[in-house]
């Protein structure tokens, strides 16, 4: 019965298709959202209506920052946005334009050509379409764990660098200053202040009202789309106070209607230009994707794949790029919006998607008057939210390397901007250069055993002639990059205890021993026998002991100089 009860099982279509639905459900994540039921349905309408009205002045905001135009950032918040739900892992991300995306978007760009101009536009679509193609392809490859590798300190460090960074540039707009951008944004801000005669009053006075009402309202309002608001409020006293005709700027037309399709223009030597921002922003904008869906996994106890998020995250910057748009990633002050207004499913995104649609289609010439100045500081105003100045307090306590890592990935990233994109990169070279110094001198204990005798006939228990037994603990693997601090440290040991017998090496902390390892234990034993001194090994780890035996390595120590524990060898060695 039980046989003929399995061989219904084999034989089942359902069985034959298990595999290719399991193949399906993990390319399509949406198939494997909870059950709509009235009560999600209705928590994710509220959720994506409440995020929808952060999102349409925060795009057009992002796209200033970006260097396009501002139906850009809106038209980023379409499409990109409703694969990114559908084709990601985690339920409540928010996906569209970011600050820091779209900073290194205007800073790798500018870099290559004029902005404002339509090849820098078609460059921004292009760096898009190359950043997702990176990101999808990792997600293919599975390789979200590599991304994943680059240091904590060296990402604070970047990030509050980066927040700095796109505070000051939003200067020039806040006072209404204008300046000729040059290759140093220091130099740039240093020219704003200088010419603070210069500023326009209307523009100041509309900044700084935006970020009084912004924080008012997140004191006192919190609950209430207090963006919005402030942005629907000084629009209509931009336009009724007549901001433009007193030399403001303000955002103008927008296009109404949905994006073109197209495909950017591809240039063989502008996609090799391009390619090291496009790594850049790939690993800069997954990091803070995945930041996001970590903290929302750890609140809703729902898990998600880093390399299926990249795979999400990768197509919606292609389709950002055919939707001529900017490159988009995962917001976090939008996603965290999100989830504290209760949504439950990616449907709350696409309410999202669609709200920013409707604006595009009906309501874009309320958006006529809007003063660039508050734009500005709605950038400002999210930017700050990322600065966590006290990280380097905690890197430095950690360790020194990481507070050497994200102190200078801080100061590199200031020093090259606006391409800040190299601050990140000297972070991670420096952190891995550090990485692997401390993997060539790892920790090691040297200490000297007093024999019996001696210690005991002084009143304070100190020996009175030089030890003829020494311990040695070393805390890592024995390999290439370290085998000469090791050897150092014994032969340093050697140098100093001229009645030395024995070196009992407490190997507990060893777990693996490569070829060059192997190598020097063989011609250290043989140098330290010429000079009367003994090499012994205690608490061998079995992989460690394998190692030796199949490299002969134990048959020069000698199987007798071999011990379960440092206490038995030392006990072993003063009857010898």
């Amino acid at each position: 019965m039980a046989q003929s009860n399995a061989s219904a099982r084999v034989d089942s279509p359902g069985s034959f298709l298990s595999p290719m639905a399991s193949r399906i459900r993990r390319l399509l994540p949406f198939l494997d959202w909870p059950r709509f039921t009235p009560e999600t349905v209705r928590a994710d309408l509220v959720a994506g209506i409440t995020v929808a009205l952060v999102a349409v002045p925060q795009s057009l905001a992002y796209a200033q920052l970006a260097g396009v135009p501002p139906q850009y950032g809106l038209y980023a918040s379409v499409v990109p946005a409703i694969l990114g739900a559908l084709l990601g892992s985690s339920l409540v991300l928010a996906t569209g334009p970011v600050a820091m995306t779209s900073l290194l978007t205007a800073a790798s760009v500018g870099a290559l050509v004029p902005a404002g101009t339509d090849q820098f536009y078609a460059y921004v679509t292009l760096l898009a379409l190359l950043s997702g193609l990176f990101q999808l392809g990792f997600g293919v490859a599975r390789a979200g764990l590599l991304l994943s590798l680059v240091s904590h300190p060296v990402l604070m460090g970047f990030i509050n660098a980066a927040a700095l960074i796109i505070a000051m540039a939003q200067l020039p707009g806040l006072l209404g200053i204008s300046v000729r951008q040059s290759e140093h944004l220091l130099a740039d801000t240093w020219s704003v202040l200088t010419r603070m005669d210069t500023l326009h009053a209307w523009s100041l006075g509309f900044g700084l009202s935006a970020i009084a009402m912004f924080l008012a309202f997140r004191k006192f309002a919190p609950r209430l789309p207090g963006v919005l608001i402030t942005v629907a409020i000084l629009i209509g006293v931009s336009e009724f106070s007549g901001f433009a005709a007193h030399g403001g700027r303000i955002v103008g037309s927008i296009p109404p209607g949905l994006p073109g399709m197209g495909v950017p223009a591809l240039q063989w030597s502008a996609i090799t230009a391009l390619l090291p921002a496009a790594f850049v922003i790939a690993l800069i904008s997954f990091m803070e994707a995945m930041s996001s869906s970590k903290s929302i996994a750890i609140k809703t106890r729902v898990r998600w794949d880093e390399n299926q998020e990249l795979v999400g995250q990768g197509i919606a910057k292609i389709a950002a790029a055919f939707c001529q748009s900017m490159p988009v990633s995962g917001s976090f002050s939008r996603s965290a919006l999100n989830l504290a207004a209760g949504a439950r499913t990616g449907l709350s995104s696409l309410v999202t998607a669609a709200c920013v649609l409707l604006t595009l289609l009906f309501f874009t010439p309320l958006l006529y008057h809007l003063p660039k100045p508050v734009l500005a500081a709605v950038i400002m105003l999210a930017v700050f939210s990322l600065l966590d100045l006290d990280a380097f307090r905690r890197s430095w306590r950690a360790s020194r390397e990481d507070g050497v890592a994200a102190t200078a990935t801080f100061v590199a990233t200031l020093a090259f901007a606006p391409n800040i994109q190299n601050g990140i990169l000297t972070g991670i070279i420096i952190s891995l250069a550090a990485y692997v110094y401390g993997r060539m001198r790892p920790r090691i204990e040297a200490r000297t055993v007093p024999g019996e005798r001696e210690a005991n006939d002084t009143p304070t228990g100190a020996p009175t002639t030089q030890a003829q037994i020494a311990t040695l603990r070393f805390d890592a693997a024995l390999y290439f990059a370290n085998v000469s601090f090791f050897e150092e440290t014994v032969r340093a040991l050697e140098r100093g205890n001229p009645d030395l017998r024995y070196i009992v090496i407490i190997a507990n902390g060893i777990n693996q021993v490569d070829a060059s390892g192997v190598e020097m234990l063989r011609n250290l034993t043989l140098h330290l026998e010429q000079s009367g001194i003994t090499l012994v090994l205690s608490d061998v780890k079995p992989q460690v002991r394998d190692v030796a035996e199949r490299t002969g390595l134990l048959a020069v120590l000698g199987p007798e100089n071999i011990y379960p524990t440092a206490a038995m060898a030392i006990e072993d060695l003063r009857r010898r």
